[in-house]
């Protein structure tokens, strides 16, 4: 540890690498973390399952890669599939517990998740897999530093989805029924808003989201059936620690996680990568259940 402290003070231009390579993968941290604020923020509903959407989206985009499409071709059709897969996980499964208790929502999605790697991994097996979308690296500061022209094209994407999906929220009827169901659901079925299929087009979306999410990050990272869990867990420490419905709290929290996880993974090793994305989702719910201390002292 010391020894790379040093290496990155002796080497101020690594610093460069490391903040470049956080922000290309806190880009599509942020995908997936705005999908789970969707829905918790909608439905109140905690998708343990969300990191295994995106390995689905993934291995959609690698299957139909290694059948010869181009990977960026392959993004809409997976987000269409993965549209069609999360309404059909909410007509089996979801609109059967949204009414219930947390610790119902927590076991279904959290044994969707197990069911979801199984098949993943009879499918496709355990190995490692990723996209080779065939685009060079440039080189700066001397060649010290490289940045693969598919991440700052998937950087490029994440923007435009991002603002996409801002503009649909503000400007469509489905947008604006969403946030109104999210603001209040029962005077949302007074004003004649169906609840019931906005919860199922919100987790259908939020499916579309975390799909296109996978496809980047098999293009950039790699993919395997049980790398679910670390991404939901990314997830909940950036809608956490943004909050719901904060959209540029959920980027900003998503570019910092991937940030801190570069430095680590450098200072700490690999092996504690995770370590760190854990430690920081303590931090956040310490933090926030002091801040709720902090207010009733207040009110009292």
């Amino acid at each position: 540890m010391l020894s790379s402290l040093e290496l990155l003070i002796s080497a101020p231009v690594l610093n460069v690498q490391l903040l470049l390579d956080g922000i290309f993968i806190g880009a599509v941290y942020a995908l997936a973390a705005y999908g789970l604020a969707l829905v918790w923020g909608v439905m109140n509903l905690k998708n343990l399952a969300q990191g295994d959407f995106v390995i689905m989206g993934g291995y959609l985009a690698w299957m139909l890669v290694n059948q010869g499409m181009n990977p960026f071709l392959t993004l809409p059709i997976v987000a269409i599939a993965m549209f069609a897969f999360g309404w059909a996980i909410y007509r089996i499964i979801i609109c059967r517990v949204i009414e219930r208790d947390l610790f119902t929502s927590l076991l279904a999605t959290f044994g969707l998740a197990l069911v979801m790697q199984q098949i993943l991994n009879q499918i496709y097996g355990p190995e490692v897999q990723s996209i080779n979308a065939g685009f060079d690296s440039l080189a700066i500061f001397g060649g010290m530093v490289t940045v693969a022209q598919v991440k700052l094209i998937t950087l490029c994407i994440t923007a435009v989805l991002a603002a996409s999906l801002v503009c649909f929220m503000k400007m469509s009827r489905m947008g604006q029924a969403i946030r109104a169901t999210a603001q209040d659901p029962r005077a949302a079925r007074v004003m004649g808003i169906n609840t019931d299929r906005v919860y199922a087009f919100t987790f259908a979306l939020n499916s579309a989201i975390c799909g296109a999410a996978g496809v980047l990050i098999a293009m950039i990272w790699v993919i395997q059936p049980f790398y679910g869990i670390p991404y939901s867990i990314r997830a909940f420490v950036i809608v956490t620690a943004a909050g719901l419905g904060n959209l540029p709290g959920v980027i900003l929290a998503a570019l910092g996680l991937g940030v801190a996880e570069q430095y680590a993974g450098f200072t700490l090793g690999a092996q504690l990568q995770q370590f760190t994305v854990v430690s920081l989702l303590v931090v956040v719910l310490l933090f926030k259940q002091f801040q709720r201390g902090r207010k009733r002292q207040v009110l009292q």
